[in-house]
This record gives structure tokens, sequence and C-alpha cells, in this order.
């Protein structure tokens, strides 16, 4: 997601909130977006932008298909997620997508899988997030699906849309219609624990900082505080 000069300010604020800022809030919803096994692997590790879904599957000897013909659907500012099933035996995305990818100004890939040529993507400063790295093409093996339809990065559904934002702790999701809500409660709860820390740096003793500002409710909803035991 290319900056916009008209974007809302809770968003323009978003884009340097944490994964943890973020799964905090999404706690809160009770909603789910941790997307577990799915790390930043080469490239810069930060990605914010909304997801462009491809879903893959074994190759079809009958009727062959592509495997990475779709990034000339990419729009600037879009993340690029695939999901090859978490299959670790052959890749998806590798160099020559990635300097495409830098070049277009597309936000980042994520694969519910492996990747390759992590070098390439390095030096073409272009953020990549995987489970892993794994050199065999998926080539031969592997075929496009389907394009803008739900998938899934390792335990979380990604519908066409939804925002991703990833940093050095990982990856996590934000359903499109509970954007602003989430992204507006991180931006609350960060306000509060800074308030925390600087009560604490001031002397006050975390125990009383933490009561004091509501650190133990921070991820928890008034509906789950006051639903019965």
């Amino acid at each position: 997601m290319i900056p916009d000069l008209n974007e809302p300010e809770w968003l323009r604020l978003a884009r340097g909130l944490s994964t943890a800022e973020v799964s905090d809030a999404l706690d809160y919803y009770e909603l789910p977006g941790s997307a577990l096994g799915i790390r930043p692997v080469a490239g810069p590790a930060r990605i914010f932008g909304l997801a462009y879904t491809v879903r893959f599957a074994p190759i079809d000897h009958a009727q062959p298909g592509t495997v990475g013909d779709f990034i000339d659907r990419l729009q600037p500012g879009t993340v690029a997620v695939l999901d090859n099933g978490g299959r670790m035996d052959c890749t998806v995305w590798g160099g020559i997508l990635s300097r495409l990818a830098a070049h277009k100004h597309i936000a980042g890939t994520v694969v519910h899988g492996v990747c390759r040529d992590t070098a390439e993507a390095d030096e073409a400063g272009y953020p990549l997030y995987a489970r892993g790295a794994f050199m065999r093409t998926g080539k031969d093996r592997v075929q496009v699906q389907a394009y803008e339809e739900a998938v899934t990065l390792g335990d979380v559904r990604v519908s066409p849309g939804d925002l991703l934002i990833g940093d050095a702790d990982g990856l996590v999701v934000v359903p499109r219609e509970r954007m602003q809500q989430v992204l507006s409660k991180a931006l609350e709860t960060r306000a509060l624990e800074g308030r925390i820390l600087e009560a604490a740096l001031n002397g006050m003793p975390l125990a009383e900082a933490r009561r004091q500002f509501g650190y133990h409710t921070l991820q928890r909803s008034p509906d789950r505080l006051t639903a019965p035991s």
C-alpha cells in the first residue's frame, strides 16, 4: 500500500505499528491474524500493504498451468500472498520475480511455503516472507489454481484486500472490514504502554504503573472482561 497524501491520520500513523502491537489489538477483538511459521527471509523486514492472493496446486499434467506469470497483475503497493499449501519441497518465488516486483514497487511477497534466490531479493531490497528458503523450482511441480480468492498463511485465512503487516517478529493479517477498528486500538494501546514506560522510568514501580494505566486489560475487550468464568 503506497502512502496516499489524502489517507486518514489513523492509517498514516498505523504504518509505524509493530506486529506485536497489531497482534494485541487482534486479540482484543478475538480475531485471528498472527501467521504462525511465516517469517522474514530476505530483503527489508517490513511489509505494509493490501493482499493480492494466489493459490497454487500440484501440477495437472493433462493441462499444466503457469507458476509466476501473475506478476503482471500486481499493482504498486500491494502484497503478493502466495499459498503453496505450506510445501517445503519446491518454490513459487525466485530472483526474477523479486527484481521485477521491486521494479514495480510491490510492497512485498508472502509465501505459505518456501522461496529461493534470497540473495537477489536482498540485492533488490525487496521484502520476502515465507516459511523458509529452498532452491528447488516449483516448475512442473505446481501451478496457479486461483487468483483473488481466500487463501491461508499458516493458520490464518487471507482474503483479497486484507492488510498485511510484517516486521522482524513475523506477520499479521488484519481483515479489511475491521482494519480501522483494529489499527486504532493498536495505536491506543501503544500510547498507553508509552505512558506506563514513562511512569516506570520516572520511578513508579512497574506493578503500580501497570495497574494505574490498566495494562492487564489491554488485550481484553469489555465483553471478555464481564463474561462468566
